[in-house]
This record gives C-alpha cells, sequence and structure tokens, in this order.
C-alpha cells in the first residue's frame, strides 16, 4: 500500500489544546481501562462508575465493546490480527477524547499484554489507568447474560476469550478489582479511591 504521509500535514499545534479543554471542564482526563473477561462486569462497573463520576460533577464518556463493534468497527472479527485493529483504533479514539479533556471509560476484554501495552503506548503511560476486572471464568459462566459461553462450549463462536482462545493476566496494572467478592458499590468505591487523585483538577 502507497504511503499517504507526503499529503499529510497535521494541524495540531493550531488548534485549541487540551490545557484550556480540561481548564473549561475543571478535570483532568485519563482513560480508565477496564479489562477482563466477558461476564466479569466491566460494563456493569462502567455504568456505576460513570454515574458515580457524574454525580461529582465528571464529565465522562464510556466506550464499550459491543458498541464499538456495531459502529466503527463493525468490520472487524476476531483474528488475532482484527483484535489488534480494534484495540488499536479504540486507543487512537480514546487519545481523541484525552485531548479534548473527557475522562474515558473503556470496557474491553483486552486479553493480551501485548494489545493492552499497544494502548498504553498509544494513550500514553501517564494517561491509561489499567483496572484489571476480575472473576473467576466458572463465575463469569455462572452470570452468562449474553449466552455466549454455553454457545462457545457447544462450539457456536470460534476464537472466544477463556473458552477456545486465551486471556493473558494483567501484570501492570493500577488496581484490580474482584467482582465475586465484592458489591458493585463497594467496588465503584475503591476505583474511585484510586481515580479520583489523578482526575482532580488544581
Amino acid at each position: 500500500m502507497q504511503s499517504n504521509s507526503g499529503n499529510i500535514f497535521p494541524v495540531f499545534h493550531q488548534i485549541l489544546g487540551r490545557t484550556e479543554k480540561e481548564q473549561v471542564l475543571r478535570q483532568r482526563a485519563k482513560v480508565i481501562w477496564l479489562t477482563g473477561l466477558s461476564g466479569a462486569g466491566k460494563t456493569t462497573l462502567a455504568q456505576h462508575l460513570e454515574k458515580a463520576l457524574s454525580d461529582k460533577g465528571y464529565f465522562t464518556q464510556i466506550l464499550d465493546g459491543d458498541n464499538i463493534r456495531t459502529g466503527i468497527n463493525n468490520n472487524l472479527g476476531f483474528s488475532e490480527d482484527d483484535r489488534f485493529e480494534n484495540i488499536r483504533r479504540i486507543a487512537e479514539i480514546s487519545k481523541l477524547f484525552v485531548n479534548c479533556g473527557v475522562i474515558t471509560i473503556n470496557c474491553f476484554i483486552s486479553p493480551t499484554e501485548d494489545i493492552r501495552n499497544m494502548a498504553r503506548r498509544i494513550i500514553g503511560q501517564d494517561d491509561f489507568i489499567e483496572i484489571y476486572v476480575n472473576a473467576p471464568l466458572t463465575v463469569c459462566e455462572d452470570r452468562d447474560v449474553k449466552g455466549l459461553y454455553s454457545r462457545a462450549r457447544r462450539g457456536e463462536i470460534k476464537e472466544f476469550t477463556g473458552i477456545t482462545s486465551p486471556f493473558e493476566t494483567p501484570e501492570n496494572i493500577d488496581f484490580e478489582i474482584r467482582t465475586d467478592l465484592f458489591s458493585i458499590e463497594k467496588s465503584v468505591s475503591q476505583i474511585l479511591e484510586v481515580i479520583l487523585p489523578r482526575i482532580a483538577y488544581h
């Protein structure tokens, strides 16, 4: 594929910057990246976390795996290459939100260290808060609110994380929450303790 780099002239330096936008919103933009198995509770946790942050006056945006795959990434499957491209696009979108001063809450399985580290590199180490939403596979299967695990066990879904495709335990997390041990309220409270010092505007 021929490069278009000679025809591209970025104007990042000519548009209103992140600092000015954070000043308007009175917050420090970060990406809160929730990783974990399907059924671990990422989306539910994100919804309650967003409400808690909104109640405190913070401006947020949730990016959720299913929503993204029905929109901007609806042309991607679940091969290794497509999983990488899925997360790469999400990370680039997240970076745009951060540059707008928006606190972004991401709910993505993001199953390997390589994938998560790629997202961290794109977004930037200082703006990336990785939270491992951990629940045992048996608990996730018992929940199975979407019926995905039972379909994967029957061979109807190929390359399903936790069954026929691996999930690598995160190594560089900022925090781990066990959703099988704590209520949603307690889980949100614990996460707030981690992120509030990093998003508070001074």
